[in-house]
């Protein structure tokens, strides 16, 4: 199939819903118009009473692959993605090995290319070792340098202060950060241990990793960008604290930009009660009032994108007691669905939750012809239903690890077909298994 004819679509796109028809021909955006239904096409989808979105481009997933695919792999991952009405994903690098060179990103490129059925790109990430790695890289080889200013696996909690200025005094591309203090953390865990010994509950992980702990990161990485003029992007924002970092009003033009993630819209600290260890992730989902600050603040803008850091984890792993049990929850397959919820509940417009979830990341990471609905553009759309329900349980669950944190959920809304440069990637419940994205490019000097 070369050509598709989408008709009699509710476009939701730059700031309006209007009805009309896309025709995509050989992957792209061909015509956009009120009335093609003339136009040939080899398969013409109806879409009335649907609405077309761009395909939500989610900037931070754990994919697990190399190295820790007992979790999840890009195969399974990226098909859960296509079903969730994710088109296109940047990867995050604390797998084994660490791809913090040009090697390991070459290599998981090379991998992707093979397995993923969504798009890809995939950051670079920074060590206490590697400033070289950093200065020398091509800014249109990764999407961006990850710098865990907290707690992290392997070797990669950066803690270095010379090397944090190196960073970002010199990264030739947006730096985005994971901010949480360990010493701060790891001085809460002890006095928690005290109390508890092993056996912690879960609920108070958020006290653990509390929310001074993600103040002073946050704080640090802010200062270090203003300081040095750089590209910043702070991810998964969880305290309204936080929110006094960042400016209200569009993305366009802002030096340092924030995010939240779909779970901490959706949970919130009595959650840990019914749910467990099947929400503990760091940085922790927090307090109704923490919750409500950071919905405000997507809709005035202070908040510029969401995402998911879908980071699954076997069943089993999550069974064990609160140390043990490791953080990260799977999401991607659920992620725009659950974000829709809150346009059914009056919070955001459906011309937001595009926004938030694919325009401005194009826009931010400096994405070449993604990310909206234009002739001419890479035909990676989301045909999404706001009248059918997605009923969690009744649904597959296609990732890896087997499970969701939203068992014994029912959506108001539910993924009707994802085209991935133009071909179907999800309909009817099936995934095209034998589809494969494209390498991501970018608009970068």
């Amino acid at each position: 199939m070369t050509s598709l004819l989408i008709t009699n679509a509710h476009i939701v796109n730059e700031g309006q819903i209007r009805q009309g028809d896309v025709l995509v021909r050989n992957g792209r955006i061909e015509k956009i118009g009120g009335n093609l239904a003339s136009s040939k096409a080899d398969r013409v989808i109806d879409a009335a009473g649907k609405h077309l979105l761009p395909g939500m481009i989610d900037d931070q997933v754990h994919f697990r692959e190399p190295g820790l695919t007992h979790k999840g792999e890009i195969a399974t991952e990226s098909a859960a993605a296509v079903a969730g009405g994710i088109t296109s994903y940047f990867e995050m690098p604390n797998v084994n090995p660490l791809t913090i060179n040009r090697a390991a990103l070459e290599d998981k490129y090379d991998r992707a290319t093979q397995k993923s059925i969504a798009n890809f790109a995939f950051y670079l990430g920074a060590s206490n070792d590697n400033l070289d790695e950093i200065k020398s890289i091509d800014p249109n080889a990764a999407c961006g340098i990850k710098v865990f200013m907290g707690a992290s696996t392997g070797n990669m909690l950066v803690d270095n202060p010379q090397t944090l200025e190196g960073i970002f005094a010199n990264s030739p591309i947006i730096v985005v950060t994971h901010c949480e203090d360990s010493p701060m953390i790891k001085a809460n865990e002890d006095r928690y241990r005290e109390q508890y010994g092993e056996n912690v509950p879960m609920a108070c992980h958020p006290l653990i990793r509390s929310e001074e702990a993600c103040w002073k990161s946050s704080s640090l990485a802010v200062g270090l960008a203003k300081k040095h003029g750089t590209q910043l992007h702070v991810l998964h924002i969880t305290t309204a604290k936080e929110l006094d970092h960042f400016k209200p009003g569009p993305m366009t033009g802002k030096q340092i930009t924030a995010e939240v993630c779909a779970h901490h819209l959706f949970f919130n600290e009595a959650d840990y009660a019914t749910k467990g260890a099947l929400i503990k992730c760091n940085p922790a989902v927090k307090t109704k009032a923490d919750q409500e600050g950071l919905l405000a603040a997507v809709k005035d803008g202070r908040i510029d994108i969401i995402a998911t850091d879908h980071a699954p984890h076997t069943w089993d792993e999550k069974q064990q007691s609160y140390f043990k049990a490791p953080s990260g929850l799977p999401l991607v397959q659920h992620a725009l669905v659950s974000v829709l919820e809150h346009y059914h509940a009056g919070r955001f417009s459906l011309e937001t939750v595009v926004q938030k979830t694919s325009h401005n990341v194009a826009i931010r990471f400096q994405m070449a012809e993604r990310g909206f609905i234009r002739e001419g553009y890479w035909a990676d759309l989301a045909l999404v239903d706001l009248t059918a329900p997605t009923v969690v349980d009744q649904q597959e669950v296609l990732y890896k690890c087997g499970w969701t944190p939203f068992a014994g959920t029912i959506f108001k809304s539910s993924i009707h077909t994802t085209l991935v440069n133009g071909q179907v990637a999800f309909e009817n419940g099936q995934v095209n298994r034998a589809l494969r994205g494209q390498r991501l490019a970018f608009n970068r000097t």
